[in-house]
């Protein structure tokens, strides 16, 4: 999946074009931290950058990030719980 006409495509550098899958433009493992999995660094002010980060763009790592729906499934419900208290 990509979207040539995206002002940014592609957003990220190191991925081949005929590789790059804009299918998760924007990360759906940001909210993991450090746990992502990605290349990620925060910056001096405490915010995560995924700028050096484009595992989500490869193709074949669709998989590997859809795999890891069932902790962010787990991450929104202690979100949840946490704030009935």
């Amino acid at each position: 999946m990509q979207n040539r006409a995206c002002e940014y495509f592609p957003c990220h550098g190191g991925v081949p074009e005929e590789e790059f899958n804009c299918l998760f433009c924007w990360c759906p493992l940001y909210t993991l931290g450090e746990q992502c999995g990605g290349n990620c660094r925060y910056t001096e002010a405490g915010v995560k950058s995924c700028e050096q980060c484009a595992f989500p763009h490869y193709r074949d790592n669709y998989r590997a990030v859809t795999e890891r729906f069932p902790e962010l499934a787990a991450l929104a419900a202690k979100k949840e719980k946490d704030n009935e208290l």
